[in-house]
């Protein structure tokens, strides 16, 4: 696939194309587990344009800040939107879109454990389609290889700095994805507890960027001062975070003699 096509001389980027529509088949499985889970998908479809706009703006700020060294030199507030590349920070895409979704609950008084697993799990699905994307548009790579499996980026197009065949990182990330929201999928249909699949699926997600951002080929403003990338400092985050509620909730309910997650059917 080409990052760009040209229709009339506009150049129009894959990358606009690949975001809208992983984010509208997110919305599907959303939807779809909606009648499963027993959530109000209502609140997903009444808000979809905050969900949207946030979430792609935010992440796209964050892209910026994390690329400033490069990315300083946008002049107006049009180039602000202009996406050639990967030049999405998906972390922080998460991070507002739970942000709404928590907020839009405040304001209609329910329980954001209803609706989280429901939405881990459309997350989990997309993300498998999000790096055959990231794959086909030459968005996520690694460096030369002798693993037999390396492909060449040769295209006068492509921006992968390399002229040899290199390892497709994100081959690797779309099979653990899958992997990732099969078992969480599976587990689904035994554990009862509604909170336990989302703090998995999301320490699972956590952990598989912190380590294999290490074989990302792709510098950010923290990767090039420190031994972390912006993705793995995020990732830590969330490793922490997803922790401390892990331990509180199983010392609580440990105390309570409430520990068993799994149903008894």
């Amino acid at each position: 696939m080409f990052p760009f096509f040209e229709i009339f001389s506009i150049r129009m980027y894959t990358f606009w194309f690949s975001i809208t529509i992983i984010f509208f088949l997110f919305y599907r499985m959303l939807g779809k587990l909606s009648t499963r889970f027993n959530y109000d998908f209502n609140l997903f479809k009444a808000n979809i344009l905050w969900f949207f706009i946030s979430t792609f703006i935010f992440s796209r700020l964050f892209y910026i800040l994390s690329q400033w060294n490069d990315m300083r030199f946008i002049k107006d507030f049009f180039e602000f939107f202009i996406m050639s590349d990967y030049n999405f920070s998906l972390y922080w895409a998460i991070f507002w879109f739970f942000l709404i979704l928590f907020v839009n609950l405040k304001i209609r008084k329910e329980n954001i454990i209803k609706y989280i697993d429901g939405v881990v799990l459309a997350f989990t699905f997309v993300l498998v389609l999000w790096y055959i994307w990231a794959f086909l548009g030459w968005q996520v790579y690694w460096k030369p290889t002798n693993l037999w499996i390396e492909i060449k980026y040769n295209n006068t197009n492509s921006l992968v700095p390399w002229t040899v065949p290199i390892f497709p990182l994100p081959i690797v990330y779309a099979i653990l994805s899958f992997l990732l929201f099969s078992t969480l999928y599976i587990l689904k249909m035994y554990i009862k507890v509604k909170w336990f699949i989302w703090y998995l699926g999301l320490w699972a997600f956590a952990t598989i960027t912190l380590i294999f951002e290490f074989f990302s080929w792709k510098d950010d403003i923290f990767s090039v001062r420190f031994f972390l990338n912006f993705n793995q400092i995020c990732a830590i985050i969330l490793l922490v975070f997803v922790w401390r509620i892990l331990y509180n909730m199983v010392k609580i309910a440990s105390f309570e003699g409430t520990l068993n997650i799994f149903d008894k059917d």
